[in-house]
């Protein structure tokens, strides 16, 4: 104990006892941090570093942390869409390269365990196609009439994308000249609630429209009849959808969404993640925009002395630009060579905005590098901007196929696939497909249902390195002629090689022959320039 500790001891016993209890709290305090702090209470866990006091977040639960925040993300996120050009592009570029004119049905049935032939396999391969795009083709397949297949897909992929989840209702509803009664209804994310003024007790716990039971499975969805944010003023009812039907076992409801929590039941929109700074980045490209308009204008200032306001009078004609007149006297404007009339005394001052900004582009490329970070997306496609080489292109375009071609697996996993699985059903109940033991066991109903899904190809930086590329990897047992062909031109290799044949006995009919000197000549040119 110093002095002053002795001092103060002598003049008040009881303050300097309360002030001996806070420095051995504070030094067990120290001891105790010094025991919490290991491991990770060394770094991200700690509690004791500067840097790391202010930052303690709450732990919640996908019900707390993504489902309560739902109703201020997707609003958001749309508002950026429909008036950021960066964010409409980067969802944009993400439905063209995943879903682009639409994901392809190619039959791939298990005709071994079918105990098929050839021929008869082949028969059935070309009647499912046929049957198949009589239906998707048309826009019969769609509740509303508006769209066929493949344009549901671009829908629901970008509404998926948009707000986080879509839901795909599959309804029978008859019409008067369409052969099949599947119809496919897209339901936006917001239709999805918990109904109000309404006994669920009978029902499982519901969460944001999601009924789940007491095992936590998804067993139905709740849907109102209108949009929340309708102006339709008749009160909302809800309607409930079972996720398959307790008698047909059906498929009535696909639920579009990317889990990023175990429990979650509701998606989250794909730039929840970046949504403030795409906000800002916008709000900084329309101020340095408006900068930049304000220091192109050339407006003339007429200071008089006088109080006759028509000394300087201008006749009454448009600005160059278009700029509308003033009205009055108060009313000031700036303009390309705009002239403005000011009262004696007054004297305009007009602060030099110093535009274009120099550093407007490093710095926004530098923010974008971020958000394609988020996406998925490099930056290159981001903004459709190739300046490096072409292995650093290429790297890029690799990098972001990874992704779109997950996304696609998805989307046929979770849309293209049970929907075919339904109309198969359809199409074997109305006798359009012979399947015979379809309905008798769940393995033939699989074996009969399988199916690739192939969208448009990548595309290629140099086309003849990818021709070789993929001659090799044929050669060399890596690939098959067939995905090949899917993924560089987006074609069937069957069908090219029906159409090369009818080709070939055409020219041959015509007398249309190569040369064969002059193909070899070729090819050795093209070795010669090869080793230059």
């Amino acid at each position: 104990m110093n002095w002053i500790e002795s001092a103060i001891s002598a003049v008040s016993p009881r303050w300097a006892a309360k002030r001996e209890r806070a420095r051995l709290e504070a030094y067990q305090n120290q001891k105790l941090l010094q025991i919490v702090n290991q491991g990770y209470g060394d770094h991200g866990a700690s509690r004791s570093k500067k840097s790391m006091k202010a930052w303690n977040p709450s732990a919640g639960d996908a019900e707390a942390d993504i489902h309560e925040n739902l109703e201020a993300l997707r609003p958001r996120a749309r508002d950026l869409f429909m008036g950021g050009a960066l964010s409409n592009g980067a969802l944009k570029t993400l439905r063209t390269n995943v879903i682009g004119t639409g994901l392809r049905l190619k039959p791939s049935f298990d005709a071994d365990f079918l105990r098929l032939s050839e021929e008869d396999a082949k028969k059935l391969k070309r009647q499912i196609e046929r049957e198949f795009a009589l239906w998707a083709e048309s826009k019969d397949c769609d509740a509303a009439g508006m769209h066929n297949f493949y344009e549901l897909q671009q829908l629901a992929f970008l509404s998926k994308m948009m707000s986080g989840d879509v839901f795909a209702l599959l309804p029978l509803l008859p019409r008067k000249h369409a052969l099949y009664d599947l119809r496919v209804r897209i339901l936006e994310a917001d239709r999805c609630s918990n109904p109000r003024n309404l006994d669920v007790s009978k029902y499982g716990r519901i969460s944001n429209g999601v009924e789940v039971d007491k095992d936590g499975m998804v067993s139905a969805y709740w849907f109102s009849d209108k949009h929340p944010g309708s102006y339709n003023l008749k009160p909302m009812k809800w309607q409930r959808v079972e996720v398959v039907g307790k008698e047909s076992g059906r498929r009535n409801v696909l639920h579009l969404m990317e889990a990023e929590r175990p429990e979650q039941r509701r998606g989250v929109p794909i730039l929840a993640p970046v949504i403030e700074s795409l906000k800002q980045l916008e709000r900084y490209t329309e101020a340095e925009l408006m900068a930049a308009v304000i220091s192109g204008m050339f407006t003339v200032f007429i200071e008089s002395e006088t109080d006759d306001p028509d000394e300087f009078a201008v006749p009454p004609t448009d600005n160059p630009t278009g700029e509308p007149i003033p009205t009055s006297d108060d009313e000031l404007r700036l303009g390309n060579g705009a002239v403005q009339i000011l009262r004696p005394g007054e004297k305009v001052n007009i602060a030099n905005p110093g535009r274009p900004n120099a550093q407007f582009d490093p710095f926004v490329t530098s923010i974008l590098r971020q958000v394609g970070a988020s996406l998925e997306v490099p930056y290159e496609l981001l903004l459709k901007h190739f300046t490096a080489s072409y292995s650093a292109s290429r790297a890029a375009l690799l990098e972001a196929w990874k992704m779109f071609r997950m996304r696609r697996a998805w989307m046929a996993w979770d849309f293209c696939q049970p929907i075919y699985e339904e109309w198969f059903a359809e199409a074997v109940i109305k006798g359009r497909i012979d399947a015979p033991g379809f309905f008798d066991d769940p393995i033939i109903f699989k074996a009969y249902t399988q199916a690739e899904w192939h969208g448009p190809s990548q595309g290629q930086l140099d086309p003849v390195k990818e021709a070789n590329a993929a001659v090799i990897r044929v050669e060399n047992g890596f690939s098959t002629r067939q995905r090949e062909a899917a993924e560089l031109t987006g074609t069937e290799y069957e069908s090219n090689v029906r159409q090369l044949a009818y080709e070939k006995d055409l020219r041959e009919q015509y007398g249309l022959t190569v040369d064969k000197n002059i193909a070899e000549g070729g090819e050795e040119e093209n070795a010669e320039e090869d080793q230059t």
